[in-house]
Protein backbone atom coordinates (compact mmCIF):
# COMPACT_ATOMS: atom_id res chain seq x y z
CA UNK A 1 0.00 0.00 0.00
CA UNK A 2 1.56 3.30 -1.29
CA UNK A 3 1.52 5.91 1.50
CA UNK A 4 1.12 9.57 1.41
CA UNK A 5 4.27 10.94 1.10
CA UNK A 6 4.69 8.25 -2.00
CA UNK A 7 1.81 9.49 -3.60
CA UNK A 8 3.04 13.23 -2.57
CA UNK A 9 6.79 12.42 -4.51
CA UNK A 10 4.95 11.96 -7.49
CA UNK A 11 3.14 15.23 -7.75
CA UNK A 12 4.04 17.21 -10.80
CA UNK A 13 0.79 19.77 -10.70
CA UNK A 14 -1.21 21.41 -7.98
CA UNK A 15 -4.47 22.00 -9.03
CA UNK A 16 -6.87 24.84 -7.02
CA UNK A 17 -9.96 25.39 -6.59
CA UNK A 18 -10.99 29.27 -5.72
CA UNK A 19 -13.67 30.03 -3.51
CA UNK A 20 -13.26 28.12 -0.25
CA UNK A 21 -9.62 27.27 -1.16
CA UNK A 22 -7.55 29.77 -2.36
CA UNK A 23 -10.03 32.16 -0.56
CA UNK A 24 -12.64 32.37 2.68
CA UNK A 25 -15.74 31.78 -0.04
CA UNK A 26 -16.84 35.03 1.11
CA UNK A 27 -17.76 36.76 -1.96
CA UNK A 28 -18.36 40.74 -1.91
CA UNK A 29 -19.97 43.03 -4.27
CA UNK A 30 -19.63 47.10 -4.74
CA UNK A 31 -21.95 49.16 -5.00
CA UNK A 32 -21.15 49.32 -9.10
CA UNK A 33 -21.08 45.84 -9.28
CA UNK A 34 -17.38 44.82 -8.52
CA UNK A 35 -16.09 41.65 -7.22
CA UNK A 36 -13.69 41.79 -4.17
CA UNK A 37 -11.94 38.14 -2.96
CA UNK A 38 -9.32 38.28 -0.28
CA UNK A 39 -5.99 35.95 -1.05
CA UNK A 40 -3.59 34.80 1.86
CA UNK A 41 -0.36 36.39 0.65
CA UNK A 42 1.51 33.05 2.31
CA UNK A 43 -0.21 30.78 -0.20
CA UNK A 44 1.05 33.05 -2.99
CA UNK A 45 4.30 32.70 -1.56
CA UNK A 46 3.81 29.00 -1.31
CA UNK A 47 2.85 29.01 -4.92
CA UNK A 48 5.77 30.98 -6.16
CA UNK A 49 7.72 28.65 -4.22
CA UNK A 50 6.22 25.61 -5.66
CA UNK A 51 6.65 27.20 -9.29
CA UNK A 52 10.23 27.82 -8.57
CA UNK A 53 10.39 24.29 -7.29
CA UNK A 54 9.55 23.47 -11.25
CA UNK A 55 6.30 22.01 -10.89
CA UNK A 56 2.72 23.30 -12.24
CA UNK A 57 0.18 24.86 -11.10
CA UNK A 58 -3.26 25.07 -12.22
CA UNK A 59 -6.60 26.29 -10.85
CA UNK A 60 -9.91 24.71 -11.79
CA UNK A 61 -13.71 27.19 -10.72
CA UNK A 62 -16.71 26.74 -11.21
CA UNK A 63 -17.03 30.75 -11.39
CA UNK A 64 -15.58 33.04 -13.82
CA UNK A 65 -13.71 35.76 -11.89
CA UNK A 66 -11.80 38.62 -13.34
CA UNK A 67 -10.20 39.20 -9.71
CA UNK A 68 -9.03 35.27 -9.88
CA UNK A 69 -7.92 36.20 -13.54
CA UNK A 70 -6.07 38.88 -12.31
CA UNK A 71 -4.36 36.73 -9.40
CA UNK A 72 -3.59 34.11 -11.63
CA UNK A 73 -1.72 36.46 -13.55
CA UNK A 74 -0.04 37.66 -10.49
CA UNK A 75 1.27 34.31 -9.54
CA UNK A 76 2.30 33.02 -12.95
CA UNK A 77 -0.28 30.25 -12.90
CA UNK A 78 0.20 27.41 -15.55
CA UNK A 79 -3.62 26.78 -16.31
CA UNK A 80 -6.49 28.77 -15.46
CA UNK A 81 -10.22 27.16 -16.44
CA UNK A 82 -13.08 29.10 -15.18
CA UNK A 83 -16.60 28.64 -15.48
CA UNK A 84 -16.68 25.07 -14.96
CA UNK A 85 -19.71 23.77 -13.42
CA UNK A 86 -18.41 20.25 -14.43
CA UNK A 87 -14.68 20.17 -13.26
CA UNK A 88 -14.13 16.71 -14.43
CA UNK A 89 -13.80 17.40 -18.62
CA UNK A 90 -11.62 20.28 -17.54
CA UNK A 91 -9.65 18.08 -15.27
CA UNK A 92 -8.87 15.39 -17.68
CA UNK A 93 -8.41 18.26 -20.31
CA UNK A 94 -5.48 19.42 -18.31
CA UNK A 95 -3.54 16.24 -17.76
CA UNK A 96 -3.70 15.39 -21.54
CA UNK A 97 -2.79 19.41 -21.95
CA UNK A 98 0.36 18.82 -19.72
CA UNK A 99 1.25 15.19 -20.18
CA UNK A 100 0.52 13.87 -16.75
CA UNK A 101 -1.28 11.46 -14.96
CA UNK A 102 -4.33 11.93 -12.59
CA UNK A 103 -1.66 10.54 -10.05
CA UNK A 104 0.92 13.41 -10.39
CA UNK A 105 -1.98 16.13 -9.87
CA UNK A 106 -2.40 17.16 -6.37
CA UNK A 107 -6.25 18.62 -6.02
CA UNK A 108 -7.22 20.87 -3.47
CA UNK A 109 -11.29 21.86 -3.12
CA UNK A 110 -13.63 21.83 -0.56
CA UNK A 111 -16.89 21.38 -1.46
CA UNK A 112 -19.24 19.17 -3.07
CA UNK A 113 -18.55 20.01 -6.98
CA UNK A 114 -14.91 18.94 -5.87
CA UNK A 115 -15.45 15.28 -4.98
CA UNK A 116 -14.89 13.80 -8.04
CA UNK A 117 -11.14 15.15 -8.64
CA UNK A 118 -10.65 14.90 -5.09
CA UNK A 119 -10.99 11.19 -5.59
CA UNK A 120 -9.15 10.84 -9.00
CA UNK A 121 -6.19 13.08 -8.00
CA UNK A 122 -3.17 11.01 -6.85
CA UNK A 123 -3.07 13.32 -3.73
CA UNK A 124 -6.89 14.34 -3.10
CA UNK A 125 -7.50 17.34 -0.10
CA UNK A 126 -9.72 19.36 1.19
CA UNK A 127 -9.06 22.51 3.73
CA UNK A 128 -10.13 21.86 7.27
CA UNK A 129 -13.52 23.39 6.69
CA UNK A 130 -14.11 21.89 3.65
CA UNK A 131 -17.70 20.22 3.64
CA UNK A 132 -17.88 17.03 5.62
CA UNK A 133 -18.31 14.35 2.29
CA UNK A 134 -14.66 16.11 1.22
CA UNK A 135 -13.20 15.43 4.63
CA UNK A 136 -14.41 12.02 4.32
CA UNK A 137 -12.81 10.91 0.87
CA UNK A 138 -9.78 13.20 0.96
CA UNK A 139 -6.37 11.83 1.45
CA UNK A 140 -5.15 14.97 3.57
CA UNK A 141 -7.06 17.30 5.38
CA UNK A 142 -5.24 20.38 5.97
CA UNK A 143 -5.29 22.12 9.43
CA UNK A 144 -5.87 25.66 8.48
CA UNK A 145 -9.16 26.65 6.79
CA UNK A 146 -9.85 28.20 3.08
CA UNK A 147 -8.48 31.09 2.42
CA UNK A 148 -5.95 31.08 5.79
CA UNK A 149 -2.92 29.27 4.58
CA UNK A 150 -4.47 25.52 3.77
CA UNK A 151 -2.38 26.01 0.25
CA UNK A 152 0.88 26.82 2.03
CA UNK A 153 0.34 24.04 4.13
CA UNK A 154 -0.57 21.70 1.14
CA UNK A 155 2.52 23.18 -0.88
CA UNK A 156 4.93 22.88 1.73
CA UNK A 157 3.69 18.94 2.63
CA UNK A 158 4.69 17.93 -0.97
CA UNK A 159 7.96 20.11 -1.02
CA UNK A 160 8.97 18.19 2.02
CA UNK A 161 7.59 14.51 1.38
CA UNK A 162 10.20 15.76 -2.28
CA UNK A 163 12.83 16.15 -0.01
CA UNK A 164 13.35 20.09 -1.69
CA UNK A 165 11.60 22.36 1.23
CA UNK A 166 15.02 22.40 3.65
CA UNK A 167 16.66 23.52 -0.11
CA UNK A 168 14.20 26.34 0.25
CA UNK A 169 14.42 27.13 3.15
CA UNK A 170 18.35 27.96 2.99
CA UNK A 171 17.24 30.33 -0.01
CA UNK A 172 15.79 32.52 3.23
CA UNK A 173 18.67 31.76 5.73
CA UNK A 174 20.50 35.57 6.29
CA UNK A 175 23.57 33.79 8.38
Amino acid sequence: MTTLEDRCRKVRMLLLDVDGVLTDGSIVYTSDNREIKGFNVRDGLGIKLWREAGKLVGILSGRDSEVVRRRAAELGIHALVMGADDKRPAFEKMLQEHHLEAGEVCYVGDDLPDLPLIARAGVGVTVADGCEEARLIADYVTSRPGGHGAVREVIELLLKSQGTWLGILRGFDNA
